[in-house]
């Protein structure tokens, strides 16, 4: 546990960080910490080739392409479990167990400011937007301590950090994951479905489980088919979810962002395009940036598959519009 003596703000300011604080940060008394050993993310730079296989496999956002080569801009939100780093083609993230406090924010500038600009900006940016407000504040106090040997000025991390966080990235309840936004929809938009469309809603489901963990991919109904690969929440955003998207399909479901076991699923969406031999794949994700390890999932999945079948992306925003389209 990371103890601090700085009070919590609700929004931040440059201005509000003055010689006060900035000398309460080099105090020895100002941060309590406790030694630990835990893992962390190591990113070996002259293995990575800034592919970002591994990008869309980090939940929290904390894993960026920077300068051509990818960085964990923020080791408050790395748990060490190596769940959220993806496969990477060329072996160069690991996880290392070492001797760390929880969580030190000057630590991390000092190794931050020697990355560049851009790095350090992604990881004040990343503090800002999970309103990290005391550990953003330790963050600019460091440069503003040393900007005498940077490479860049302070008024422009500032410039580039307060840049206007898009309606993707805000949320109701002050920051985070997209994914866990609150959003409260205006129900007096939508209308009553009419007699046809009542009718068309009965079920298209052709099987049972749907579950990925729980499938067998060697069952009948998968043979042959074309195969519906959906996000857990695609079915409950869409209206027409069973007349246009399941309708003469098989279906397997997953969380991209909760679901334990990924090299699991990996196996059996092998197993299903090279032995069920699918005739094509549909990706339905919702817009959520955490929801794009899904597709991720399945491109390296005929990646490493003998056959090759047509994949089609779908993107759904959280209203149930289709976002995106495409066969990739």
């Amino acid at each position: 546990m990371l103890h601090l003596i700085f009070e919590s703000e609700t929004t931040f300011e440059t201005k509000s960080i003055n010689k006060s604080l900035i000398a309460r940060i080099n105090s020895s008394n100002s941060i309590k910490i406790t030694a630990m050993k835990r893992d962390i993310i190591r990113i070996d730079e002259d293995k990575c080739t800034g592919c970002g296989d591994c990008v869309p496999n980090c939940h929290e956002g904390a894993l960026q392409i920077i300068d051509g080569k990818v960085r964990l801009v923020s080791e408050l939100m790395c748990d060490g479990l190596g769940a959220c780093i993806g496969h990477c083609p060329e072996g160069a993230i690991t996880i290392e167990q070492r001797e760390a406090e929880p969580y030190n924010e000057l630590k991390v500038m000092e190794a931050m400011v020697g990355k560049g600009f851009n790095t350090v900006v992604a990881h004040l940016s990343h503090l800002r937007e999970h309103n990290e407000t005391i550990f953003l504040k330790q963050g600019m106090a460091y440069l503003i301590q040393h900007e005498a040997s940077l490479s860049f000025r302070v008024q422009e991390i500032k410039d580039a950090v307060h840049q206007p966080i898009t309606s993707a990235k805000k949320a109701d309840c002050g920051g985070g994951c997209p994914g866990s936004q609150i959003v409260v929809f205006d129900t007096s938009t939508l209308r009553p479905m009419g007699r046809e469309e009542v009718v068309s809603s009965a079920s298209q489901l052709r099987q049972w489980p749907v579950q990925l963990h729980l499938i067998n991919p060697s069952a009948v109904y998968f043979q042959g088919s074309d195969l519906l690969v959906a996000s857990d929440c695609s079915a409950f955003s869409l209206g027409d979810f069973h007349s246009k998207w399941l309708k003469d399909k098989s279906l397997v479901i997953a969380c991209p962002k909760l679901d334990q076991g990924k090299e699991i699923y990996l196996k059996k969406l092998i197993d299903l395009i090279d032995q069920a031999k699918v005739n094509t794949l549909t990706v339905l994700i919702m817009e959520v940036p955490c929801c794009g390890g899904l597709l991720q999932l399945v491109q390296l999945a005929v990646q490493r598959s003998t056959r090759k079948v047509p994949v089609k992306a779908v993107t759904v925003g959280i209203k149930g519009t289709i976002i995106y389209e495409q066969w990739v």
